[in-house]
């Protein structure tokens, strides 16, 4: 097999500290394998190509989960960065990706590529998360490429309706991840296309009423017990605080008030913000803990790096804010990485498998049984507080609920936890 000489890439990745030195042979090793894959020299677009070698990963049992993690970094990486900004996409042995046309209802043609990226455009407008932008257009491909493979007028509603029914039943789907689906395809017609989709009636998953998974308080005690260091922060702040986990890892420095014992959650999920607890038995920790991230800080800024991502156009309206301490993440990530959308290396928060993955081990040294999850630490704050007797409204407002009938389900949760009946057996 010819070989590929991949030395550029490497030298790029090297130049802006991309890549972990330890990890860099592994990131060639997966672009080399994408390249001679035989799917990089196809008709396909760049994303369509990446989504066949990752499936293709996940059906050898020989390559693990976060290998298959690994790998996909790695092509786009390689993809949307280094190639983009060589000013070339795939190359010949890659594939020039060419957009398939569909029509319209009028007989129209409309470009697959044009259409997704006219909705990206609109996400980004409409100041939706990265995540949610990614989830978006993701499950918008997967239609389109469903539509295709069963020759479906891919505007008509029965399609869509077919499109639904085919993950409830065939796939299986979790009722929120059929609504995922639903409500991106719903962005494609209604904000991306200007056209309404009537009365849909799929075939909807089933989704009972079920109660979250909540901690006593000696088992969130035993759990934190068993973290340490700047991960055991931010756990404990996630519990203190009832945050999301997409809210700790986004916290940045102004967002701490010491002073009121307040945390100001911005842009949280329906892009609002709200104020909730800040714990005063961790002032003392987050103090030191942010005196390193200065530190971190001031060695970036010295090695002409220190831009954060700031939201909007906040960067234009103040030009020098994104180099500000007070802008930076709260807890901020140990590499340097390009900005998916800017193409600019910069420090960006941690990841969410770092709390994820040291709770895993936390829940597992604690001898807990239950399935628990980072957002069990946000359903037990909840609980934790109208058993104290908090008043439901003050809870709704610190969890940042928009219906009240979101907040009551902890109600039941307090209900089975504080006033359960004896069992008969007890009683013999």
């Amino acid at each position: 097999m010819e070989y590929l000489d991949l030395k550029p890439f490497e030298q790029f990745i090297i130049s802006r500290n991309l890549v972990p030195e330890k990890y860099r042979p592994y990131y060639l090793g997966w672009v080399r394998r994408f390249l001679q894959s035989g799917f990089a020299a196809q008709d396909l677009r760049e994303r369509d190509a990446l989504t066949c070698f990752t499936d293709q990963l996940e059906r050898d049992d020989a390559v693990e989960e976060w290998q298959v993690e690994q790998a996909k970094k790695s092509v786009e990486l390689y993809l949307h960065v280094y190639l983009r900004e060589q000013g070339s996409g795939l190359s010949a042995d890659g594939g020039a990706p060419a957009a398939r046309g569909r029509q319209d209802a009028g007989g129209t043609e409309m470009a697959d590529a044009e259409a997704l990226d006219e909705m990206r455009k609109l996400l980004r407008l409409r100041h939706y998360s990265y995540k949610s932008e990614k989830l978006y257009l993701d499950w918008a491909a997967r239609y389109l490429k469903y539509a295709e493979s069963k020759r479906l007028i891919w505007d008509a509603a029965g399609s869509v309706r077919s499109f639904l029914s085919h993950l409830a039943l065939d796939r299986n789907v979790a009722s929120s991840t059929q609504n995922q689906a639903f409500n991106a395809l719903i962005f494609l017609f209604r904000e991306t296309l200007g056209r309404d989709l009537a009365e849909i009636g799929a075939v909807r998953a089933r989704r009972g009423r079920k109660l979250p998974v909540v901690l006593s308080a000696d088992e969130v005690r035993r759990l934190l017990e068993q973290v340490e260091g700047t991960h055991a922060l931010m756990l404990r702040l996630t519990y203190g605080g009832g945050l999301r986990v997409s809210e700790t890892i986004r916290l940045r420095v102004k967002d701490l008030d010491f002073e009121n014992d307040l945390l100001f959650v911005r842009s949280g999920k329906g892009d609002k913000d709200r104020a909730t607890l800040l714990p005063h038995s961790l002032h003392e920790e987050l103090k030191a803990h942010l005196d390193r991230v200065k530190d971190l800080h001031d060695m970036d800024l010295a090695k002409g790096f220190g831009e954060v991502f700031l939201p909007g156009a906040l960067d234009k309206k103040y030009p020098q804010a994104p180099r500000e301490f007070k802008w930076q993440y709260v807890f901020p990530a140990r590499n340097l990485s390009v900005d998916p959308r800017s193409g600019k290396a910069r420090r960006h928060h941690v990841s969410e498998k770092v709390m994820q993955h040291a709770l895993s081990k936390a829940v597992k040294a604690a001898e807990i049984y239950k399935h628990v999850t980072v957002h069990t630490l946000r359903h037990s704050f909840a609980t934790h507080l109208l058993m104290s007797g908090t008043n439901i409204r003050e809870v709704q407002e610190l969890l940042g609920h928009k219906s009240l009938e979101t907040t009551m389900i902890y109600t039941h949760v307090v209900k089975e936890m504080s006033a359960k009946p004896k069992s008969p057996l007890d009683m013999l």
